[in-house]
Protein backbone atom coordinates (compact mmCIF):
# COMPACT_ATOMS: atom_id res chain seq x y z
CA UNK A 1 0.00 0.00 0.00
CA UNK A 2 1.40 3.87 -0.73
CA UNK A 3 2.48 5.74 1.96
CA UNK A 4 -0.70 8.04 2.71
CA UNK A 5 -0.38 11.61 3.69
CA UNK A 6 -2.22 11.43 7.03
CA UNK A 7 -2.16 14.30 10.51
CA UNK A 8 -2.27 11.07 13.05
CA UNK A 9 -2.97 6.89 11.60
CA UNK A 10 -6.55 7.54 12.08
CA UNK A 11 -8.78 10.55 11.75
CA UNK A 12 -6.54 12.23 10.32
CA UNK A 13 -6.47 14.21 6.60
CA UNK A 14 -9.22 12.49 4.90
CA UNK A 15 -8.70 10.69 1.26
CA UNK A 16 -10.73 11.66 -1.26
CA UNK A 17 -10.43 9.34 -4.74
CA UNK A 18 -12.90 11.08 -6.85
CA UNK A 19 -11.79 12.79 -10.33
CA UNK A 20 -13.43 15.68 -11.83
CA UNK A 21 -13.15 18.03 -14.74
CA UNK A 22 -10.96 16.44 -18.03
CA UNK A 23 -9.85 13.91 -16.68
CA UNK A 24 -13.45 12.26 -15.60
CA UNK A 25 -14.22 13.54 -19.30
CA UNK A 26 -11.73 11.33 -20.41
CA UNK A 27 -12.46 8.07 -18.36
CA UNK A 28 -16.22 8.68 -18.78
CA UNK A 29 -15.13 8.68 -22.60
CA UNK A 30 -13.23 5.13 -22.66
CA UNK A 31 -16.22 3.60 -21.05
CA UNK A 32 -17.02 1.04 -23.52
CA UNK A 33 -13.16 0.26 -24.04
CA UNK A 34 -10.78 -2.31 -22.56
CA UNK A 35 -12.35 -4.91 -19.31
CA UNK A 36 -15.10 -3.76 -17.45
CA UNK A 37 -15.62 -5.93 -13.77
CA UNK A 38 -19.50 -5.68 -11.91
CA UNK A 39 -18.91 -5.24 -8.43
CA UNK A 40 -20.93 -7.41 -5.60
CA UNK A 41 -22.97 -5.36 -3.55
CA UNK A 42 -19.87 -6.11 -0.77
CA UNK A 43 -17.30 -4.29 -2.78
CA UNK A 44 -19.72 -1.29 -3.85
CA UNK A 45 -20.06 -0.70 -0.05
CA UNK A 46 -16.19 -0.79 0.58
CA UNK A 47 -15.70 1.05 -2.58
CA UNK A 48 -18.12 3.74 -1.13
CA UNK A 49 -15.90 3.93 2.15
CA UNK A 50 -12.66 3.73 0.33
CA UNK A 51 -13.49 6.93 -1.72
CA UNK A 52 -14.17 9.35 1.07
CA UNK A 53 -11.63 8.21 3.51
CA UNK A 54 -13.96 6.00 5.98
CA UNK A 55 -11.24 2.84 5.67
CA UNK A 56 -8.18 5.99 5.73
CA UNK A 57 -5.68 5.02 5.87
CA UNK A 58 -6.48 2.25 3.17
CA UNK A 59 -6.48 4.61 -0.66
CA UNK A 60 -7.28 1.07 -2.33
CA UNK A 61 -8.72 -2.45 -2.14
CA UNK A 62 -5.80 -4.30 -0.28
CA UNK A 63 -2.43 -5.89 -2.21
CA UNK A 64 -1.17 -9.19 -1.00
CA UNK A 65 1.33 -7.48 1.46
CA UNK A 66 -1.47 -6.09 3.59
CA UNK A 67 -3.60 -8.75 3.12
CA UNK A 68 -1.42 -11.44 4.80
CA UNK A 69 -0.21 -8.69 7.61
CA UNK A 70 -4.04 -7.96 8.29
CA UNK A 71 -4.23 -11.90 8.66
CA UNK A 72 -1.41 -12.54 10.27
CA UNK A 73 -1.06 -10.10 12.40
CA UNK A 74 -3.67 -8.12 12.58
CA UNK A 75 -1.56 -4.75 10.90
CA UNK A 76 -0.94 -3.32 7.75
CA UNK A 77 2.25 -4.19 6.30
CA UNK A 78 3.59 -0.59 7.56
CA UNK A 79 2.75 -1.70 10.93
CA UNK A 80 -1.29 0.18 11.44
CA UNK A 81 -3.46 -1.77 13.17
CA UNK A 82 -5.88 -3.24 10.73
CA UNK A 83 -8.25 -6.09 11.67
CA UNK A 84 -10.33 -6.75 8.24
CA UNK A 85 -8.77 -7.57 5.08
CA UNK A 86 -10.49 -5.09 2.25
CA UNK A 87 -10.17 -7.13 -1.06
CA UNK A 88 -11.54 -6.70 -4.21
CA UNK A 89 -12.46 -10.63 -5.25
CA UNK A 90 -12.79 -12.02 -8.60
CA UNK A 91 -14.03 -15.31 -9.96
CA UNK A 92 -12.21 -15.42 -13.19
CA UNK A 93 -9.65 -13.16 -14.40
CA UNK A 94 -11.18 -13.25 -17.96
CA UNK A 95 -8.07 -11.57 -19.40
CA UNK A 96 -7.13 -9.26 -16.70
CA UNK A 97 -3.67 -8.65 -16.04
CA UNK A 98 -1.26 -6.71 -14.08
CA UNK A 99 -0.79 -2.97 -15.39
CA UNK A 100 -4.35 -2.88 -17.18
CA UNK A 101 -6.91 -0.69 -16.66
CA UNK A 102 -10.16 -1.93 -15.73
CA UNK A 103 -13.52 -0.40 -15.81
CA UNK A 104 -15.56 -0.67 -12.49
CA UNK A 105 -19.31 -0.83 -13.03
CA UNK A 106 -22.66 -1.48 -10.68
CA UNK A 107 -25.06 -3.72 -10.86
CA UNK A 108 -27.07 -1.44 -13.05
CA UNK A 109 -23.68 -1.76 -15.41
CA UNK A 110 -22.67 2.16 -14.63
CA UNK A 111 -19.78 2.91 -14.78
CA UNK A 112 -18.18 4.18 -11.38
CA UNK A 113 -14.57 4.13 -11.05
CA UNK A 114 -11.52 3.00 -12.72
CA UNK A 115 -8.40 0.57 -11.55
CA UNK A 116 -5.34 0.04 -12.64
CA UNK A 117 -4.59 -3.20 -11.42
CA UNK A 118 -0.82 -3.20 -10.48
CA UNK A 119 -1.29 -6.73 -8.64
CA UNK A 120 -3.20 -9.69 -8.88
CA UNK A 121 -2.61 -12.69 -6.26
CA UNK A 122 -4.87 -15.45 -4.86
CA UNK A 123 -6.83 -15.89 -2.13
CA UNK A 124 -8.16 -19.15 0.05
CA UNK A 125 -11.42 -18.58 1.34
CA UNK A 126 -10.84 -21.12 4.26
CA UNK A 127 -7.64 -19.53 5.63
CA UNK A 128 -9.37 -16.66 4.82
CA UNK A 129 -12.11 -17.13 7.40
CA UNK A 130 -10.06 -19.09 10.07
CA UNK A 131 -7.50 -16.38 10.64
CA UNK A 132 -9.62 -13.52 9.59
CA UNK A 133 -12.87 -14.55 10.83
CA UNK A 134 -11.37 -17.08 13.75
CA UNK A 135 -13.83 -19.99 12.18
CA UNK A 136 -14.69 -21.60 8.85
CA UNK A 137 -17.73 -22.85 10.27
CA UNK A 138 -20.39 -22.88 7.65
CA UNK A 139 -22.81 -21.46 9.99
CA UNK A 140 -20.73 -18.39 9.15
CA UNK A 141 -22.84 -16.45 7.61
CA UNK A 142 -19.80 -14.37 5.52
CA UNK A 143 -17.83 -17.79 5.36
CA UNK A 144 -20.74 -19.12 3.40
CA UNK A 145 -20.37 -16.12 1.14
CA UNK A 146 -16.79 -16.16 0.98
CA UNK A 147 -17.33 -19.78 -0.31
CA UNK A 148 -18.27 -17.77 -3.85
CA UNK A 149 -16.15 -15.30 -4.33
CA UNK A 150 -13.48 -16.96 -6.08
CA UNK A 151 -9.73 -17.20 -5.51
CA UNK A 152 -8.30 -14.11 -7.30
CA UNK A 153 -7.58 -10.65 -5.79
CA UNK A 154 -6.89 -7.21 -7.62
CA UNK A 155 -5.50 -4.58 -6.15
CA UNK A 156 -4.69 -1.23 -7.40
CA UNK A 157 -4.78 2.99 -7.89
CA UNK A 158 -8.29 3.89 -8.20
CA UNK A 159 -10.21 6.57 -9.69
CA UNK A 160 -13.62 7.35 -8.90
CA UNK A 161 -16.51 8.69 -10.83
CA UNK A 162 -19.53 8.31 -9.39
CA UNK A 163 -20.86 7.09 -5.92
CA UNK A 164 -23.47 4.85 -5.39
CA UNK A 165 -27.09 6.60 -5.31
CA UNK A 166 -28.88 6.16 -2.56
CA UNK A 167 -32.69 7.39 -2.95
CA UNK A 168 -33.42 6.30 1.05
CA UNK A 169 -32.94 8.43 3.48
CA UNK A 170 -30.56 10.88 1.27
CA UNK A 171 -30.53 13.68 4.22
CA UNK A 172 -28.61 11.31 6.38
CA UNK A 173 -26.24 10.13 3.82
CA UNK A 174 -22.96 12.05 4.58
CA UNK A 175 -19.44 11.44 3.95
CA UNK A 176 -16.78 11.19 7.33
CA UNK A 177 -15.70 15.16 6.20
CA UNK A 178 -19.45 16.31 5.98
CA UNK A 179 -20.20 14.21 9.49
CA UNK A 180 -17.19 15.90 11.23
CA UNK A 181 -17.94 19.41 9.91
CA UNK A 182 -21.86 18.61 11.36
CA UNK A 183 -19.65 17.50 14.82
CA UNK A 184 -17.61 20.23 15.12
CA UNK A 185 -20.42 23.01 14.96
CA UNK A 186 -21.48 21.20 17.99
CA UNK A 187 -18.55 22.73 19.85
CA UNK A 188 -17.56 19.27 21.77
CA UNK A 189 -14.50 17.53 20.72
CA UNK A 190 -15.66 14.10 22.74
CA UNK A 191 -17.96 12.21 20.55
CA UNK A 192 -19.79 8.64 21.29
CA UNK A 193 -20.57 6.55 18.63
CA UNK A 194 -22.80 4.02 18.34
CA UNK A 195 -24.25 1.24 16.06
CA UNK A 196 -26.42 -1.68 16.80
CA UNK A 197 -28.30 -4.11 13.35
CA UNK A 198 -31.55 -4.68 15.60
CA UNK A 199 -34.31 -2.26 16.17
CA UNK A 200 -33.70 0.26 18.78
CA UNK A 201 -35.35 0.17 21.68
CA UNK A 202 -35.09 1.61 25.26
CA UNK A 203 -32.34 -0.36 26.67
CA UNK A 204 -30.45 1.20 23.59
CA UNK A 205 -31.66 4.43 23.92
CA UNK A 206 -30.59 4.36 27.86
CA UNK A 207 -27.28 2.97 27.41
CA UNK A 208 -26.41 5.62 24.54
CA UNK A 209 -27.50 8.74 26.76
CA UNK A 210 -25.72 7.31 29.84
CA UNK A 211 -22.57 6.25 27.86
CA UNK A 212 -22.43 9.88 26.56
CA UNK A 213 -23.61 12.06 29.78
CA UNK A 214 -20.91 9.90 31.74
CA UNK A 215 -18.14 10.55 29.20
CA UNK A 216 -19.39 14.14 28.77
CA UNK A 217 -19.68 13.76 24.75
CA UNK A 218 -21.66 14.21 22.38
CA UNK A 219 -23.31 11.19 20.69
CA UNK A 220 -23.40 9.81 16.67
CA UNK A 221 -26.02 7.52 16.06
CA UNK A 222 -24.45 5.44 13.39
CA UNK A 223 -26.62 2.50 12.00
CA UNK A 224 -24.99 0.51 9.17
CA UNK A 225 -27.12 0.24 6.02
CA UNK A 226 -25.06 -1.72 3.94
CA UNK A 227 -24.58 -5.11 4.24
CA UNK A 228 -25.02 -7.35 8.03
CA UNK A 229 -26.69 -10.45 8.85
CA UNK A 230 -29.27 -12.29 6.42
CA UNK A 231 -32.55 -12.35 8.09
CA UNK A 232 -31.97 -8.94 10.22
CA UNK A 233 -34.53 -6.61 10.12
CA UNK A 234 -33.90 -4.59 7.01
CA UNK A 235 -32.62 -1.08 6.99
CA UNK A 236 -35.45 1.15 6.38
CA UNK A 237 -37.54 -0.28 8.96
CA UNK A 238 -34.24 0.51 11.79
CA UNK A 239 -33.94 3.99 10.29
CA UNK A 240 -37.61 5.06 10.50
CA UNK A 241 -37.30 4.00 13.92
CA UNK A 242 -34.16 5.61 14.48
CA UNK A 243 -35.14 8.89 13.01
CA UNK A 244 -38.71 8.51 15.43
CA UNK A 245 -36.71 8.63 18.33
CA UNK A 246 -33.88 11.17 17.72
CA UNK A 247 -36.87 13.64 16.88
CA UNK A 248 -38.34 12.68 20.05
CA UNK A 249 -36.37 11.46 22.58
CA UNK A 250 -32.89 13.02 22.37
CA UNK A 251 -31.38 15.95 22.76
CA UNK A 252 -30.79 18.04 18.78
CA UNK A 253 -27.90 20.29 20.39
CA UNK A 254 -25.95 16.84 21.66
CA UNK A 255 -27.22 14.22 19.05
CA UNK A 256 -26.50 13.28 15.51
CA UNK A 257 -27.91 10.56 13.12
CA UNK A 258 -25.95 10.05 10.14
CA UNK A 259 -25.95 6.25 8.18
CA UNK A 260 -23.21 4.18 7.65
CA UNK A 261 -23.06 2.02 4.31
CA UNK A 262 -20.98 -0.75 5.69
CA UNK A 263 -20.74 -4.42 4.76
CA UNK A 264 -20.32 -5.60 7.52
CA UNK A 265 -18.33 -9.25 8.19
CA UNK A 266 -19.97 -10.45 11.06
CA UNK A 267 -16.83 -10.70 12.82
CA UNK A 268 -16.51 -9.66 16.36
CA UNK A 269 -13.70 -8.94 18.40
CA UNK A 270 -11.54 -8.37 14.42
CA UNK A 271 -15.11 -6.04 13.63
CA UNK A 272 -14.81 -4.10 16.87
CA UNK A 273 -11.62 -3.01 15.87
CA UNK A 274 -12.49 -2.12 12.37
CA UNK A 275 -15.48 -0.80 13.49
CA UNK A 276 -13.69 1.98 16.22
CA UNK A 277 -11.13 2.95 13.35
CA UNK A 278 -14.12 3.50 11.07
CA UNK A 279 -15.72 5.92 13.84
CA UNK A 280 -12.14 7.23 14.36
CA UNK A 281 -12.33 8.31 10.76
CA UNK A 282 -15.64 10.01 11.08
CA UNK A 283 -14.71 12.27 14.26
CA UNK A 284 -15.89 10.08 16.75
CA UNK A 285 -13.19 9.01 20.08
CA UNK A 286 -15.52 6.66 21.96
CA UNK A 287 -17.97 3.87 20.69
CA UNK A 288 -19.75 1.56 22.57
CA UNK A 289 -19.24 -1.98 22.60
CA UNK A 290 -21.62 -4.57 24.44
CA UNK A 291 -21.62 -8.14 25.00
CA UNK A 292 -21.02 -10.20 21.71
CA UNK A 293 -20.28 -7.21 19.49
CA UNK A 294 -21.17 -7.89 15.56
CA UNK A 295 -21.30 -11.89 16.51
CA UNK A 296 -23.49 -13.76 13.93
CA UNK A 297 -25.14 -15.97 16.80
CA UNK A 298 -24.52 -20.03 16.82
CA UNK A 299 -22.06 -22.43 15.18
CA UNK A 300 -22.79 -25.44 13.54
CA UNK A 301 -22.46 -27.32 17.24
CA UNK A 302 -24.52 -24.96 18.94
CA UNK A 303 -22.51 -22.77 20.88
CA UNK A 304 -21.47 -18.86 20.32
CA UNK A 305 -19.47 -18.10 17.35
CA UNK A 306 -17.19 -15.33 19.65
CA UNK A 307 -16.78 -15.08 23.34
CA UNK A 308 -19.37 -12.05 24.74
CA UNK A 309 -16.84 -10.18 26.35
CA UNK A 310 -13.91 -10.65 23.73
CA UNK A 311 -14.51 -7.54 21.03
CA UNK A 312 -14.28 -5.15 24.34
CA UNK A 313 -11.55 -6.42 25.47
CA UNK A 314 -9.22 -6.74 22.30
CA UNK A 315 -11.04 -2.58 21.60
CA UNK A 316 -9.72 -1.67 25.18
CA UNK A 317 -5.95 -2.87 24.72
CA UNK A 318 -6.02 -1.30 20.83
CA UNK A 319 -7.92 1.59 21.99
CA UNK A 320 -5.01 4.39 22.58
CA UNK A 321 -3.44 3.07 19.47
CA UNK A 322 -6.56 3.71 17.64
CA UNK A 323 -7.71 7.07 19.51
CA UNK A 324 -10.66 5.61 20.65
CA UNK A 325 -11.65 4.28 23.61
CA UNK A 326 -13.65 1.50 24.46
CA UNK A 327 -17.00 2.27 26.36
CA UNK A 328 -18.42 -1.41 27.44
CA UNK A 329 -21.79 -1.92 28.56
CA UNK A 330 -23.53 -5.09 29.58
CA UNK A 331 -27.25 -6.06 29.13
CA UNK A 332 -29.75 -3.65 30.62
CA UNK A 333 -32.65 -4.81 32.16
CA UNK A 334 -35.75 -2.87 33.18
CA UNK A 335 -36.26 -2.66 36.84
CA UNK A 336 -40.11 -2.26 37.49
CA UNK A 337 -40.29 -0.68 41.00
CA UNK A 338 -37.92 2.38 39.78
CA UNK A 339 -39.04 2.30 36.56
CA UNK A 340 -35.31 2.75 34.61
CA UNK A 341 -33.41 0.67 33.59
CA UNK A 342 -29.64 -0.65 35.04
CA UNK A 343 -26.65 -2.78 33.80
CA UNK A 344 -27.78 -6.72 34.57
CA UNK A 345 -24.12 -6.32 36.27
CA UNK A 346 -25.31 -3.50 38.61
CA UNK A 347 -28.49 -5.05 39.75
CA UNK A 348 -28.62 -5.98 43.59
CA UNK A 349 -29.54 -10.09 44.15
CA UNK A 350 -32.98 -10.81 44.48
CA UNK A 351 -34.48 -7.60 42.65
CA UNK A 352 -37.20 -8.38 39.58
CA UNK A 353 -36.23 -7.48 36.35
CA UNK A 354 -37.99 -7.36 33.07
CA UNK A 355 -36.13 -8.66 29.42
CA UNK A 356 -36.76 -9.35 26.66
CA UNK A 357 -34.47 -10.73 23.78
CA UNK A 358 -34.03 -10.50 20.46
CA UNK A 359 -35.39 -14.03 20.07
CA UNK A 360 -38.39 -13.18 22.24
CA UNK A 361 -39.44 -10.15 20.27
CA UNK A 362 -38.94 -12.46 17.04
CA UNK A 363 -41.18 -15.08 18.14
CA UNK A 364 -43.41 -13.86 21.31
CA UNK A 365 -44.56 -10.60 19.82
CA UNK A 366 -43.91 -9.70 15.86
CA UNK A 367 -44.23 -13.22 14.44
CA UNK A 368 -47.92 -13.47 16.41
CA UNK A 369 -48.44 -9.38 15.58
CA UNK A 370 -48.52 -8.20 19.18
CA UNK A 371 -47.18 -4.73 20.12
CA UNK A 372 -43.90 -4.90 22.27
CA UNK A 373 -44.28 -3.72 25.79
CA UNK A 374 -44.04 0.25 26.91
CA UNK A 375 -41.76 -0.66 29.22
CA UNK A 376 -39.57 -2.49 26.52
CA UNK A 377 -39.81 0.07 23.42
CA UNK A 378 -41.13 2.82 22.45
CA UNK A 379 -44.56 3.59 21.07
CA UNK A 380 -42.98 5.10 17.66
CA UNK A 381 -40.78 1.78 17.47
CA UNK A 382 -43.64 -0.77 18.52
CA UNK A 383 -45.89 0.80 15.62
CA UNK A 384 -43.17 0.96 13.22
CA UNK A 385 -42.32 -2.89 13.57
CA UNK A 386 -45.70 -4.06 14.04
CA UNK A 387 -46.13 -1.85 10.30
CA UNK A 388 -43.38 -3.74 8.47
CA UNK A 389 -42.73 -7.39 9.86
CA UNK A 390 -45.38 -9.47 9.46
CA UNK A 391 -46.77 -12.21 11.58
CA UNK A 392 -44.82 -15.80 11.52
CA UNK A 393 -47.92 -17.13 9.76
CA UNK A 394 -47.64 -14.75 6.75
CA UNK A 395 -43.87 -14.72 6.01
CA UNK A 396 -42.22 -16.11 3.32
CA UNK A 397 -40.66 -19.67 2.99
CA UNK A 398 -38.68 -22.06 0.98
CA UNK A 399 -38.67 -25.48 1.04
CA UNK A 400 -35.14 -26.18 -1.15
CA UNK A 401 -35.67 -30.23 -1.83
CA UNK A 402 -32.29 -32.02 -2.61
CA UNK A 403 -31.51 -35.31 -3.24
CA UNK A 404 -30.30 -37.64 -5.81
CA UNK A 405 -31.88 -37.80 -9.32
CA UNK A 406 -34.74 -40.30 -9.09
CA UNK A 407 -34.99 -39.65 -5.33
CA UNK A 408 -38.70 -38.79 -4.65
CA UNK A 409 -38.08 -35.16 -4.62
CA UNK A 410 -40.65 -34.12 -7.27
CA UNK A 411 -43.10 -36.53 -6.23
CA UNK A 412 -43.15 -35.32 -2.47
CA UNK A 413 -42.83 -31.74 -4.07
CA UNK A 414 -46.36 -32.32 -5.92
CA UNK A 415 -48.04 -34.09 -2.57
CA UNK A 416 -46.51 -30.84 -0.36
CA UNK A 417 -48.03 -27.86 -2.87
CA UNK A 418 -51.63 -29.31 -2.63
CA UNK A 419 -51.49 -29.63 1.72
CA UNK A 420 -49.85 -25.84 1.78
CA UNK A 421 -52.46 -25.00 -0.56
CA UNK A 422 -55.71 -26.67 1.44
CA UNK A 423 -54.24 -25.16 4.27
CA UNK A 424 -54.31 -21.64 2.50
CA UNK A 425 -50.86 -20.79 1.16
CA UNK A 426 -50.09 -19.72 -2.63
CA UNK A 427 -47.54 -21.85 -2.97
CA UNK A 428 -44.60 -21.35 -6.38
CA UNK A 429 -42.86 -24.73 -7.72
CA UNK A 430 -39.38 -24.17 -9.61
CA UNK A 431 -38.91 -27.85 -10.42
CA UNK A 432 -35.27 -28.35 -11.66
CA UNK A 433 -36.87 -30.05 -14.86
CA UNK A 434 -39.32 -27.21 -15.72
CA UNK A 435 -36.89 -24.50 -14.78
CA UNK A 436 -34.09 -25.75 -17.60
CA UNK A 437 -36.97 -25.62 -20.12
CA UNK A 438 -37.68 -22.44 -19.50
CA UNK A 439 -35.65 -19.93 -16.98
CA UNK A 440 -32.43 -21.38 -17.87
CA UNK A 441 -32.52 -23.19 -21.07
CA UNK A 442 -29.48 -23.36 -23.16
CA UNK A 443 -27.28 -24.34 -20.22
CA UNK A 444 -25.46 -27.68 -20.06
CA UNK A 445 -24.94 -30.00 -17.39
CA UNK A 446 -21.10 -29.21 -16.56
CA UNK A 447 -20.17 -28.27 -12.86
CA UNK A 448 -20.76 -24.33 -13.80
CA UNK A 449 -23.91 -24.59 -15.61
CA UNK A 450 -25.16 -26.73 -13.07
CA UNK A 451 -24.18 -24.14 -10.55
CA UNK A 452 -25.86 -21.42 -12.56
CA UNK A 453 -28.78 -23.18 -12.92
CA UNK A 454 -29.16 -23.77 -9.18
CA UNK A 455 -28.21 -20.01 -8.24
CA UNK A 456 -31.00 -19.01 -10.86
CA UNK A 457 -33.41 -21.03 -9.04
CA UNK A 458 -32.28 -19.55 -5.55
CA UNK A 459 -32.46 -16.11 -6.97
CA UNK A 460 -36.30 -16.20 -8.28
CA UNK A 461 -36.93 -17.92 -4.76
CA UNK A 462 -35.07 -15.36 -2.95
CA UNK A 463 -37.23 -13.14 -3.77
CA UNK A 464 -40.11 -14.60 -3.87
CA UNK A 465 -39.56 -15.54 0.68
CA UNK A 466 -38.73 -11.72 -0.01
CA UNK A 467 -42.21 -11.02 -0.79
CA UNK A 468 -43.33 -13.54 1.67
CA UNK A 469 -43.86 -16.13 -0.53
CA UNK A 470 -44.09 -19.84 -0.10
CA UNK A 471 -42.22 -21.76 -2.63
CA UNK A 472 -40.85 -24.95 -3.40
CA UNK A 473 -37.92 -26.03 -5.33
CA UNK A 474 -37.32 -29.08 -6.38
CA UNK A 475 -33.58 -29.52 -7.93
CA UNK A 476 -30.69 -32.29 -7.49
CA UNK A 477 -28.65 -29.67 -6.40
CA UNK A 478 -25.50 -32.11 -5.91
CA UNK A 479 -23.07 -29.80 -4.29
CA UNK A 480 -23.18 -28.31 -1.04
CA UNK A 481 -21.27 -24.79 -1.40
CA UNK A 482 -23.92 -23.68 -4.10
CA UNK A 483 -26.72 -24.76 -1.78
CA UNK A 484 -25.38 -22.75 0.77
CA UNK A 485 -25.44 -20.06 -1.76
CA UNK A 486 -28.58 -19.91 -1.90
CA UNK A 487 -29.14 -20.18 1.25
CA UNK A 488 -27.22 -16.69 2.40
CA UNK A 489 -29.35 -15.31 -0.16
CA UNK A 490 -32.45 -15.36 1.96
CA UNK A 491 -33.46 -15.42 5.83
CA UNK A 492 -31.19 -18.12 7.49
CA UNK A 493 -34.63 -19.50 9.04
CA UNK A 494 -36.45 -19.01 5.25
CA UNK A 495 -34.49 -21.71 3.89
CA UNK A 496 -35.61 -25.54 4.70
CA UNK A 497 -32.96 -27.65 3.20
CA UNK A 498 -34.73 -30.74 2.59
CA UNK A 499 -32.70 -33.50 2.25
CA UNK A 500 -34.64 -36.60 0.11
CA UNK A 501 -32.01 -39.61 1.07
CA UNK A 502 -32.63 -42.17 -1.15
CA UNK A 503 -30.35 -45.08 -1.62
CA UNK A 504 -28.45 -44.87 -5.64
CA UNK A 505 -29.80 -48.08 -6.00
CA UNK A 506 -33.93 -47.66 -5.34
CA UNK A 507 -32.88 -44.26 -7.16
CA UNK A 508 -32.07 -46.23 -9.94
CA UNK A 509 -35.37 -48.64 -9.89
CA UNK A 510 -37.27 -45.64 -10.24
CA UNK A 511 -35.50 -44.10 -13.45
CA UNK A 512 -38.41 -44.39 -15.62
CA UNK A 513 -36.29 -42.36 -17.94
CA UNK A 514 -33.23 -44.72 -18.09
CA UNK A 515 -30.25 -41.93 -16.98
CA UNK A 516 -28.59 -44.09 -14.96
CA UNK A 517 -28.34 -47.14 -17.49
CA UNK A 518 -27.02 -44.43 -19.88
CA UNK A 519 -24.50 -43.08 -17.68
CA UNK A 520 -23.07 -46.58 -16.48
CA UNK A 521 -23.01 -47.04 -20.08
CA UNK A 522 -20.97 -44.15 -20.37
CA UNK A 523 -23.18 -42.76 -22.81
CA UNK A 524 -24.33 -39.53 -20.25
CA UNK A 525 -20.88 -38.06 -18.97
CA UNK A 526 -21.05 -36.37 -15.52
CA UNK A 527 -24.49 -38.15 -14.24
CA UNK A 528 -24.69 -37.54 -10.30
CA UNK A 529 -24.50 -40.41 -8.60
CA UNK A 530 -23.05 -42.11 -10.69
CA UNK A 531 -19.53 -40.69 -12.28
CA UNK A 532 -20.37 -37.13 -10.71
CA UNK A 533 -20.44 -36.97 -6.66
CA UNK A 534 -23.73 -35.87 -4.74
CA UNK A 535 -22.68 -33.97 -1.20
CA UNK A 536 -25.42 -34.77 1.24
CA UNK A 537 -25.99 -31.68 3.60
CA UNK A 538 -24.29 -31.95 6.96
CA UNK A 539 -27.44 -30.39 9.01
CA UNK A 540 -30.57 -30.56 7.04
CA UNK A 541 -33.67 -29.04 8.17
CA UNK A 542 -35.40 -31.72 7.43
CA UNK A 543 -34.24 -35.05 6.59
CA UNK A 544 -36.73 -37.78 4.65
CA UNK A 545 -36.77 -41.52 4.06
CA UNK A 546 -38.51 -42.14 0.78
CA UNK A 547 -37.97 -46.27 0.93
CA UNK A 548 -40.33 -46.79 3.55
CA UNK A 549 -42.48 -43.74 4.06
CA UNK A 550 -45.13 -42.54 1.13
CA UNK A 551 -45.38 -39.71 -0.19
CA UNK A 552 -47.90 -38.11 1.43
CA UNK A 553 -46.30 -39.07 5.06
CA UNK A 554 -43.36 -36.90 4.13
CA UNK A 555 -45.26 -34.20 3.07
CA UNK A 556 -47.00 -34.49 6.48
CA UNK A 557 -43.50 -34.61 7.89
CA UNK A 558 -42.90 -30.85 6.49
CA UNK A 559 -45.90 -29.86 7.51
CA UNK A 560 -45.76 -30.58 10.82
CA UNK A 561 -41.98 -28.66 10.59
CA UNK A 562 -43.68 -25.86 8.53
CA UNK A 563 -46.38 -25.60 11.86
CA UNK A 564 -43.64 -26.05 14.75
CA UNK A 565 -41.68 -23.22 13.14
CA UNK A 566 -44.82 -21.07 13.15
CA UNK A 567 -45.00 -20.48 9.07
CA UNK A 568 -48.18 -22.04 9.13
CA UNK A 569 -51.21 -22.31 12.15
CA UNK A 570 -52.08 -25.53 12.85
CA UNK A 571 -55.92 -25.79 11.88
CA UNK A 572 -58.92 -23.43 11.73
CA UNK A 573 -59.13 -23.25 15.43
CA UNK A 574 -55.90 -22.45 16.36
CA UNK A 575 -55.91 -18.95 13.26
CA UNK A 576 -59.17 -17.98 15.02
CA UNK A 577 -57.32 -17.89 18.26
CA UNK A 578 -54.65 -16.40 17.00
CA UNK A 579 -56.42 -13.72 15.49
CA UNK A 580 -58.23 -12.76 18.60
CA UNK A 581 -55.14 -12.61 20.01
CA UNK A 582 -53.89 -10.26 17.48
CA UNK A 583 -57.14 -7.73 18.78
CA UNK A 584 -56.28 -8.27 21.93
CA UNK A 585 -53.22 -6.90 21.99
CA UNK A 586 -54.34 -4.30 19.80
CA UNK A 587 -56.90 -2.86 21.90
Amino acid sequence: MNKVELNTPYGGKLLDLRVEGSEREDLVRRAGEGITLQLSPRSICDLELLAFGGFSPLDRFMGKADYDSVLNNMRLANGLIWSIPITLPVAKLDGIHEGQEVALRNANNNLIAWMRVDEIFEADPHEEATKGLGCSDEEHPTYREMLSWGKFRLSGPLKVLEMPQHFDFPELRRTPAEVRELLSQMGNSDVVAFQTRNPMHRAHEELTKRAAQESGANLLLNPVVGMTKPGDVDHYTRVRIYKALVENYYDPNKTLLSLLPLAMRMAGPREAIWHAIIRRNFGCNHFIVGRDHAGPGKNSKGKPFYDPAAARELLKKHGDEIGVKCLPYEEMVYLAEEDRYEQVTEVQPNRKVFSISGTQVRDNYLTKGRLLPSWFTRKETAEILSSAYPARNKQGFCIWFTGLPSAGKSTIADVLTVMLMEHGRSVTVLDGDVVRTHLSKGLGFSAEDRDTNILRIGFVASEIVRHHGAVICAAVSPYRETRNRVRAMMRNDAFIETFVDTPVALCEQRDVKGFYGKARAGVIKGFTGVDDPYEAPVNPEITLLTGTTTPQNNAEIIMEYLIGQGFLLRDTAEVAKEEGAELLAAV
